[in-house]
């Protein structure tokens, strides 16, 4: 009998029991359900059919999946599916009923194994259609349960018979029926795991079809299985009941297995540069937000699967292994590797940038090494990640922990002859020691030098032990290789990238230790060692021919050993090289090719110099430039600025109307510009040997705009502790801060006497600019940076010397000996190592970067640093830069087929406040080089002001390095990145200032200058030459002490004369100083001595030719020269300070030092030391360029 009230009650309790689980209630309720609502027959039937089908499959053993057949007796199929058909066929009133009856009738044959039988069996997409499942309140919940297991079980039947796309199509068609889970409704016990079930094994179907190829990544819908899963996490942790770990369900994978999938696949999204759709997540406006919507989805998957990850993981014993950890560490590292690379810029990566997300991996290391037990992966790792963000010390420590494991762990293989999984192999154990050296010799100071050649030793019995590569003779036969007894190759053959990049690693730790050694005796086995070293490197047969580091490490070497012809020959092999890559990457960096040439090009104008072919130098780093194209590539048509274009890229843009854009300096760190900025120093270099000091003074401008382009405005003035004297106004022609269009200290007289015609830097001629042209972007320079352009006149500061090729500039080398004079193009014969010097040059076709560079065209602007029509020296129609014919020791060389390797080391991060100071010592360098340019140019004044520019950065630099309470920087240590101290820096001010007292006949205020540099820098190169040229001067009388007393009725000109004991050279220098105008000091007479290294100017010298040792003292007053014990001590002072000089690594090549040290021997007695010393400097002056070799490599001898 039917109750209406009680039917309702009873329909609403079996659904409850149905959704919960509750099937041992569910019989009960179906009795009850017959009795108050008859005519509902299918629903009674399909509830008694699913509670036989579950406790048939409750009878299953533990380690049974549901998708386990249960044999056809124990469901009792014979008597249910006649009696599912019946109903199915007779229900017409209630269409739910109908579709859960289809539904179960699939899931008999389902549950028995009778899979081709179940597609037919279950609804149609019509049928399923037709029921309002998208809509909240259309269907029951346990019709939902029923679609969901409708769509499983027919995607299971579609995955068995090899259909994957169908049966992936049929799981994303059932996402819509979560549609009210999405909305956040709470699902019951079974919607839960039908829904799981659901979406487990849509996910593992879909990375099972991507591990196979028959799904890509870059369909949208690639990642839709992922994401419905990562919602529906979401989702039930908003509803209070969060998953957790383990198994879903009996028999299921782990659910951190989906987030793993998930994460391999948005990795690879990430790793192989494929399109990124949003999609659930998001939509991207541009790029870039594209970018940073795929790190923003990575990161959320990290985060999940790491937590589930390391929840579940027990640390290990000793014995056993954590693989998913380490493959899940292995994967973090390739794409945080990816995610700092050249091609990802900092807002790509959301807030923290880069270094916030090297952070986020260091955390993720720490993490997973506390569920791994000595794992040499994470140790490595952790290095690798420590220097990306500057931290050293703690880089260290993690690599001396990871080499100590290795040494144990392969002494334990050896012993066992059992591989550890845990352990890396060969290969992985050099690479990270060449890495670990690199870094050292790169970013470490002189302390840490010793540190690097102690490994390089390791390192190189590392090498000789293990198995190097096969030699490559093009035979494609492969080879067997050794084996262990139990068929386990303990050692595999070394790579021929990791032979290369250890012999290479082994080369730089001996050049650099060569370099800083105090035991003269071992420098020269050293070099040759480093030599051998980088040779075996580049070996064709095993080796890596064409990796651009060893080749330029091996040049500048032998650019040091003087052997000019080879290096020149190696330079031009690399530059001449073929544009590929052996090494797949996906960085699409445009120009990254020629970045990375840009040293070679400074390198080769320094050898070119040292061959005394000056112009073809100077081409060379127009070439550098030049090989960019166009300037707006390299440094852009606009910054954000708008303060870094001088006037000829103001008249360049004004032919333009693209749209501003960046150029590649905004894409460099701060090494890379310091070494585009050092080929501009090297240019200004040769300017001022070809063309005089007044061009490089006037060109000096490009200099200082340059700096502003790439490293910033020059907040100079903020700097400034206390108001600058150089405000007012000079006492002389010059010294005063004007606007773009006078020098940086000029006057307004110095429009009125300058050149006619000046010669840009540029390479074009100035004219005059109309009054009512609008201010350019340089002068907008130079409104914020004070710096103007440079301009010089003769009038007041006496005549400029004549714009020829002279020997060696001084701009570097004050005191040294004179190259002969002659024509650029002259060249030289032979060394003075006997090896026959080819000419830099050849006939043919000069380069570009695309190959050639054709003479007869205009030079772009921007590049030159002269003007070409009015240089002495023009270039020959058809004569090329580089020629494609070479000779190393008599035999042609091979061009390079291309330049490989990337970077062993990883993009480093300083602290903003350490590159901030960088960039100032930088700046520091740069005014000292333009005061240099005043002081040969006889500026005396701008000189003074130039350097006052510089003594205030240095002021600013010691208070930053006192706020500094990290303890890593100190005013004599640099700390990690350092180039030079501020002890160094100081005293490279005193030298300069030192230069220029002896300039302006002042040598007793130098001496103190050159004293003060000694006190802060005991081994300055030339505060030591200086101050030993004035000590000797004192021992020969050539310069006498000042009277204590100057005599009534004499004059200042009659007391200078009677110190001196000659007649003043010049009045300009004796009217602006008490002190006598020196005669070359240090340097003796021509007709005693025979050698002078300065211009003589004619002034007498008073050489002592008897001394007494009984001589008495006469009073104070009375004296006009130093006792003799004085003078000895001076002599002996000065001998002691070269001696010292020429065995260190800063001056064993420095010419001047051992030209002092040869008037030392001299004044001593000691002729044959003293010839073999002035050998030696002529040997040394033979083969050295216009400016010294190290600032070519400015981290020493890498790149």
């Amino acid at each position: 009998m039917s109750n209406p009230v009680k039917a309702a009650q009873y329909l609403e309790k079996l659904e409850d029991a149905r959704c919960e689980g509750r099937w041992d209630e569910v019989l009960e309720l179906v009795r009850k359900v017959r009795k108050h609502a008859n005519d509902r027959t299918c629903l009674t039937a399909v509830a008694e059919t699913e509670y036989a089908v579950i406790k048939a499959s409750q009878k299953q053993t533990a380690s049974s999946t549901p998708t386990t057949a249960v044999p056809a007796a124990d469901l009792d199929t014979d008597r249910l599916l006649p009696k599912l058909l019946e109903v199915i066929g007779t229900e017409t009133t209630y269409p739910q009923d109908r579709f859960q009856a289809q539904v179960c009738l699939g899931w008999v044959h389902w549950t028995i194994g009778d899979y081709d039988s179940v597609p037919a069996r279950l609804p149609t997409d019509q049928e399923q259609e037709n029921l309002p499942l998208e809509q909240a309140g259309g269907v029951s919940e346990w019709t939902r349960v029923c679609a969901l297991k409708a769509a499983y079980l027919k995607a299971y039947c579609l995955s068995r018979a090899k259909k994957t796309d169908e049966a992936l199509r049929v799981f994303h068609g059932a996402l819509g029926t979560l549609s009210h889970v999405w909305n956040g409704q709470k699902g019951r016990a079974q919607l839960q795991f039908w829904a799981e079930l659901l979406l487990t094994e849509y996910c593992m179907l879909q990375a099972q079809a991507l591990e196979r190829g028959e799904s890509s990544l870059e369909d949208e819908a690639a990642l839709a299985a992922f994401r419905s899963w990562a919602k529906y996490w979401e989702v039930t942790r908003t509803q209070g009941a969060p998953l957790v770990g383990g198994h879903g369900f009996r028999g299921a994978v782990p659910r951190r297995r989906v987030w793993n999938e998930y994460y391999a696949a948005i990795s690879s999204i990430l790793q192989n540069d494929l399109p990124f759709s949003a999609g659930q997540v998001g939509t991207a406006a541009n790029e870039s937000s594209t970018r940073n919507q795929l790190q923003m989805e990575l990161k959320k998957v990290e985060n999940a699967y790491e937590a589930l990850l390391l929840s579940e993981t027990t640390f290990p014993r000793a014995d056993e292994e954590r693989e998913e950890v380490e493959n899940f560490v292995a994967t973090v590292m390739k794409n945080w590797d990816v995610s700092v690379g050249r091609d990802w810029h900092e807002q790509d990566l959301g807030s923290g940038g880069k270094e916030g997300l090297s952070r986020g991996v260091l955390d993720i290391l720490y993490r997973a090494a506390t569920k791994t037990f000595h794992s040499t992966a994470i140790l490595r790792n952790l290095f690798t990640v420590h220097l990306a963000v500057a931290e050293f010390d703690l880089a260290f420590h993690a690599f001396n922990s990871y080499i100590e494991i290795v040494k144990k762990g392969k002494a334990r293989v050896d012993k066992t002859g059992h591989l550890e999984p845990s352990l890396d192999d060969d290969a992985t154990v050099l690479e990270t020691v060449a890495q670990a050296i690199i870094a050292l010799c790169k970013y470490g100071s002189l302390s840490v030098a010793e540190k690097a050649r102690d490994i390089g030793v390791e390192l190189e019995e590392m090498v000789q032990k293990a198995r190097p590569p096969l030699p490559s003779t093009g035979s494609s036969i492969p080879t067997v290789d050794e084996e262990h007894g139990n068929g386990v190759d303990l050692h595999p053959r070394l790579p021929a990238r990791v032979y290369a990049l250890s012999w290479q690693a082994i080369g730089l730790s001996q050049a650099h230790w060569s370099r800083v050694t105090f035991d003269a005796s071992v420098r020269i086995d050293l070099q040759t060692k480093a030599i051998r070293s980088l040779q075996k490197s580049l070996s064709p047969e095993i080796g890596n021919p064409t990796d651009i580091r060893s080749l330029f490490t091996l040049s500048l070497l032998l650019a040091e050993q003087r052997e000019l012809s080879a290096a020149v020959d190696i330079v031009k092999a690399a530059l001449l090289s073929n544009n590929k890559t052996t090494e797949p990457t996906i960085e699409n960096s445009p120009y990254l090719r020629e970045r990375s040439l840009v040293p070679l090009w400074h390198l080769l104008a320094l050898l070119l110099s040292a061959r005394q072919d000056y112009t073809m130098a100077a081409r060379a780093c127009e070439a550098a430039f030049e090989q960019f194209n166009t300037p707006e590539v390299l440094f852009g048509s606009q910054s954000s600025s708008g303060t870094f274009r001088s006037e000829h890229l103001n008249d360049a843009e004004a032919q333009n109307d693209g749209a501003p854009s960046g150029g590649l300096v905004d894409e460099m760190d701060d090494l890379e510009k310091e070494g585009i900025l050092q080929v501009k120093m090297t240019q200004l270099a040769l300017l001022e040997l070809l063309e005089g000091p007044e061009v490089a003074v006037n060109a000096s401008q490009e200099l200082l705009v340059m700096y502003t382009r790439l490293f910033g405005p020059m907040h100079l003035r903020s700097l400034t502790t206390k108001p600058k004297q150089t405000l007012e106004a000079p006492k002389s022609s010059s010294g005063t801060l004007r606007s773009l269009r006078g020098s940086i200290f000029g006057t307004k007289s110095d429009k009125t006497t300058r050149q006619p015609r000046r010669r840009s830097l540029l390479g074009i001629e100035r004219s005059t600019v109309p009054s009512d042209r609008p201010k350019t972007a340089q002068a907008a320079v130079g409104q914020t940076t004070m710096a103007p352009t440079i301009e010089v006149t003769t009038e007041n500061d006496g005549p400029s010397r004549p714009a020829s090729v002279r020997g060696r500039s001084q701009s570097l080398r004050r005191n040294s000996l004179k190259k002969r004079d002659g024509s650029s193009q002259q060249q030289r014969g032979q060394s003075s190592s006997g090896l026959p010097r080819e000419s830099a040059v050849a006939d043919g076709t000069p380069l570009t970067s695309n190959g050639a560079i054709p003479i007869n065209q205009q030079i772009p602007l921007g590049w030159s640093s002269r003007n070409s029509s009015s240089s002495p020296q023009s270039f020959s129609k058809g004569r090329g830069l580089l020629s494609t014919k070479g000779s190393i020791n008599g035999s042609d060389y091979n061009i390079l087929d291309s330049l490989s390797s990337p970077n062993p080391l990883p993009a480093i991060k300083f602290p903003e406040d350490q590159s901030e100071r960088q960039r100032r010592t930088i700046l520091v360098k740069v005014w000292l080089m333009i005061a240099s340019f005043y002081r040969l140019a006889r500026r005396y004044s701008d000189t003074r002001d130039a350097i006052r520019e510089a003594t205030t950065l240095v002021e600013s630099l010691q208070v930053d390095i006192s706020k500094d309470i990290s303890g890593s920087v100190s005013p004599s240590n640099p700390g990690w990145g350092g180039q030079i101290s501020l002890e160094e820096l100081t005293a490279d001010v005193q030298a300069e200032m030192g230069l220029l007292a002896i300039d302006e006949g002042q040598p007793y205020v130098s001496r103190a200058h050159f004293e003060e540099a000694l006190m802060h820098d005991p081994d300055h190169p030339s505060a030591v030459v200086g101050l030993s040229n004035i000590l000797l001067d004192i021992f020969s009388e050539v310069l006498l002490p000042t009277p204590a007393i100057p005599r009534i009725g004499e004059g200042k000109e009659e007391v200078l004369d009677s110190i001196t004991r000659a007649p003043k050279t010049t009045s300009g220098m004796i009217e602006t100083s008490y002190f006598p105008p020196a005669t070359p000091l240090g340097l003796g007479d021509t007709a005693n001595k025979g050698v002078s290294g300065t211009e003589k100017s004619g002034v007498p010298t008073q050489q002592t030719s008897k001394i007494s040792a009984t001589d008495a003292l006469p009073a104070p007053y009375k004296a006009d020269s130093l006792p003799l014990i004085d003078r000895l001590a001076a002599r002996d002072r000065a001998y002691g300070l070269l001696s010292g000089l020429t065995k260190l690594g800063k001056g064993w090549n420095y010419s001047d030092a051992w030209f002092a040290l040869a008037r030392a021997h001299e004044e001593s007695g000691q002729i044959d030391k003293a010839k073999e010393a002035l050998w030696w400097c002529v040997e040394l002056e033979e083969g050295m360029g216009v400016r010294e070799w190290h600032c070519v490599g400015v981290n020493g001898y890498t790149l």
